[in-house]
């Protein structure tokens, strides 16, 4: 597609190749017989819902109700875990008949996979688009919101069509349950038909399905762990949580230690790589399979990582975009990605945290942790509107002799229950440091291993995996050798 106006170039996004889809219009009325309407009889009021039919049935339109919504063609994980990928730079027009459904297209603006998104809004429905396009290019995306239905609808769409230029995708919300009035409009290159009710994370999957990269559709699924406060061990815990979902669960994992400086995720896991995750970070241009190959170091069959430099030999001050690309490369080929953030706040934490399928903020039972804990939920909540809120996860509790904030009373004041609560245990944690082992190691029946079970099976959304017991040349590491 060409557009005249350069703003709507894709060229600074190398990983996507916008798809020209230049079927729409092709069809015509011309010396073609148009398939009955039901314009009064069995058409569902917009914004109603419509009596639910079986799956598979034919008649059954895909729009987007809670059955299709749950087959959009969104990137999806082993587990059945939907990933959508953010969209390109690209523009979306929207021209509404009805207020509600303006204000939904509205809102979704401020989501964090539209955030490279232009969106515009009008009222007027399919006559505005037809007068504004008429005049002037057209958007990488318009939203049709219309009320016509059969005849008049396909005949409005004909006129569009003649105004619209080839490449651009089309979405049509309609008033109008009808499989054969679906197929005219598939016919007719319309990428998408949806019919009320609609949510926003409906539109939101919908819009994001229509720019999956065909060369590369996998996405893994990004979960960022951050602590309230400093010394709480969110690092520790993003690891646990790591090797869990990589062994535990048996999915392929791959850890980002992403404190270039004090990270500790090799000496957790007893490693010394050559290359770590800041060769990957200062040349993002150069990221690509065959790079992640030679600095990934391979830890275990599923788990693999990306390890900090942790030396004070030079100042990491990186442009944040690097961080985005170097995300982005990993988790195209890993199903979960786990980022060990540090615990600074700056513009690329920010944007890594706001940008993360899942987070997790690791607090303490003090003071310190529960304002800064709230703090950042009350920031997540509001800049990630159409997300599940983050998870909290309490650390260190029952520290001897240390006053602390109760459970209830600390889920109260948060306005948030934490998910998983971690005993004070010295002795446990600091035989898996000296020893480079996780908790599921040294101690795989214990209350803090399956507590890390259990927290990574609720993100991979599968059953918690049996404990198996250990081996003593797994207590014993020397016996390994």
């Amino acid at each position: 597609m060409s557009n005249p106006d350069p703003a709507w170039s894709l060229g600074h996004d190398d990983e996507f190749v916008l798809e020209d889809d230049d079927t729409f219009g092709a069809g015509g009325l011309a010396d073609v017989d148009l398939p009955p309407f039901d314009d009064a009889a069995a058409a569902p009021a917009a914004n109603e819902h419509a009596p639910a039919a079986p799956l598979g049935v034919e008649e059954d339109l895909p729009g987007l109700t809670a059955p299709a919504a749950a087959a959009l063609p969104s990137v999806l994980r082993e587990d059945g875990r939907p990933t959508e990928q953010p969209v390109p730079r690209i523009t979306i027009h929207a021209a509404c008949d009805r207020p509600e459904i303006a204000d939904i297209i509205a809102g979704i603006a401020a989501d964090r996979r539209m955030a490279r998104a232009e969106i515009t809004v009008e009222p007027g429905g399919v006559d505005a688009a037809v007068t504004r396009f008429a005049a002037q290019a057209s958007p990488n995306l318009l939203i049709i919101d219309t009320q016509q239905q059969g005849v008049a609808m396909l005949h409005s769409l004909d006129r569009l069509a003649q105004v619209i230029e080839a490449g651009t995708k089309v979405i049509i919300i309609g008033a109008v349950n009808d499989i054969g009035l679906f197929r005219e409009l598939m016919a007719r290159g319309v990428s998408e038909y949806i019919v009320p009710p609609l949510q926003p994370l409906d539109l939101i999957r919908t819009i994001c399905a229509l720019y999956v990269n065909p060369d590369k559709p996998f996405a893994g699924r990004v979960i960022a762990v951050i602590g309230a406060r400093g010394g709480i061990g969110a690092s520790t815990i993003a690891h646990n949580v790591a090797w869990s979902i990589a062994e535990r669960q048996e999915s392929n994992a791959t850890l980002l230690d992403l404190d270039l400086s004090f990270g500790t995720a090799a000496l957790d896991f007893n490693q010394d790589p050559p290359q770590t995750i800041a060769d990957a970070l200062t040349s993002p241009d150069r990221v690509d399979d065959v790079f992640l190959e030679r600095v990934t170091t391979k830890q275990t069959q599923h788990l693999q990582m990306l390890t900090a430099p942790a030396t004070l030999e030079r100042e990491f001050e990186l442009d944040p975009q690097s961080y985005e690309v170097v995300i982005d490369r990993v988790r195209r080929t890993s199903p979960y990605v786990v980022l060990d953030l540090p615990h600074v706040w700056t513009s690329w934490v920010k944007h890594t945290l706001l940008a993360a399928d899942d987070a997790i903020i690791v607090a303490g039972p003090d003071l310190a942790s529960l304002r800064n804990a709230k703090n950042i939920i009350d920031l997540l909540k509001a800049m990630r509107p159409y997300d599940a809120p983050p998870t909290v996860v309490l650390s260190m509790v029952g520290v001897p002799k240390r006053p602390e904030i109760p459970f209830k009373d600390f889920a109260e004041a948060l306005g948030a229950e934490p998910v998983a609560s971690i005993p004070f245990d010295p002795q446990l944690f600091g035989m898996a440091a000296n020893n480079g082992q996780m908790i599921g190691e040294v101690a795989p029946q214990s209350k803090t291993a399956l507590v890390l079970d259990d927290l990574a099976a609720s993100l991979t959304g599968r059953k918690p995996a049996e404990t198996k017991k250990a081996s003593i040349a797994v207590k014993i590491p020397f016996l390994k050798r």
